[in-house]
């Protein structure tokens, strides 16, 4: 029979696998959102995959049961508001800019996020190199042609709206955990239906033909992320959380690559890497072993769908 210690090591060794099929789900969905864009717009895809997300989740989490007090309904109301606002630009970014870099820039927010409460000398040089992975990305050189500085601008806006919606996430949710990520997709759908409607129009945005598509969509960034995680991330313990979760922006670059054609100079590859460091670092030197447990309530959900454990 195994001994304690293997059947721990084999639970954790599991939780990493799902959580990494998870953030590979989620950049699949990712790509095949940017495959809608010819018949909606980014406006049209992200009210889609939001719609379609509050209807699985509302099914499974049945939000109308949550009773809650004013000041966290503000708070969910600006969760829902970033959410929106994390979608809509990230979508508004893939336009011009390929995946994997839109999000490393996009990554910069929860990052900064989980340093800024920060003073510790070893901090600042991950925002150092965070901040030299940025001027490898960002169109402010000649070794950055290929940026464009209207994409790069809008995965920032993301990433601002990711940090926001991490802080009231995690407000909205102490209490009532991963219901509250059903009203807040509903917000956000509601938030970005009127530019999806207005972009697309009723015919196209309700077009029969592109619904499976639409579907795909929210399963693979929201339905099938969820439910592994919720298998998974209980048994994890926050930093290896965090770790595991810097993995996101090369596996983005990866997905762009297979799924988009998208190819990345060796300069975009240097400034990802140097991005998924830093975060790395910040989440390894950010919490004492002792002050890591695992995730024993489900998480607050992250950009693309995710579960956020990153510190406020």
């Amino acid at each position: 029979m195994p001994t304690h210690s293997a059947a721990a090591t084999s639970r954790i060794v599991g939780s990493v696998g799902v959580l990494v099929l998870a953030m590979v789900s989620i950049q699949t969905g990712a790509a095949l959102a940017k495959q809608l864009f010819p018949a909606v717009g980014p406006a049209g895809a992200s009210t889609l995959r939001l719609l379609l997300a509050a209807i699985i989740l509302g099914a499974v989490l049945r939000p109308w049961r949550v009773r809650l007090t004013r000041p966290v309904w503000r708070s969910v109301l600006v969760y829902g508001i970033a959410l929106a606002g994390m979608n809509a630009f990230f979508y508004l970014a893939l336009v011009s800019i390929p995946l994997g870099i839109a999000t490393a820039l996009e990554f910069t927010g929860p990052l900064f996020v989980a340093t800024i409460a920060s003073r510790r000398p070893l901090d600042f040089l991950w925002v150092a190199l965070a901040l030299a992975g940025l001027l490898l990305l960002l169109p402010i050189g000649a070794t950055t042609g290929s940026v464009d500085p209207v994409g790069a601008g809008y995965a920032l806006a993301a990433g601002i709206c990711w940090g926001l919606y991490i802080v009231f996430g995690q407000k909205a949710g102490a209490e009532q955990g991963v219901r509250i990520t059903a009203l807040g997709v509903a917000i956000a759908a509601v938030c970005v239906f009127p530019f999806g409607l207005s972009q697309a129009g009723v015919t196209a945005l309700f077009a029969p033909e592109i619904l499976p598509l639409a579907i795909a969509v929210a399963v693979l960034a929201t339905a099938i992320p969820y439910s592994l995680e919720m298998i998974g991330l209980r048994r994890l313990p926050r930093r290896t959380f965090g770790t595991l979760m810097s993995l996101e922006p090369a596996i983005a670059a990866l997905s762009g690559l297979l799924l988009l054609g998208e190819r990345l100079a060796p300069i975009q590859w240097l400034a990802i890497m140097a991005i998924i460091a830093a975060s790395v670092g910040t989440t390894i030197t950010a919490v004492r072993p002792e002050d890591s447990p695992p995730l024993s309530d489900p998480p607050v959900m992250g950009a693309e769908g995710t579960p956020e454990a990153t510190p406020a």
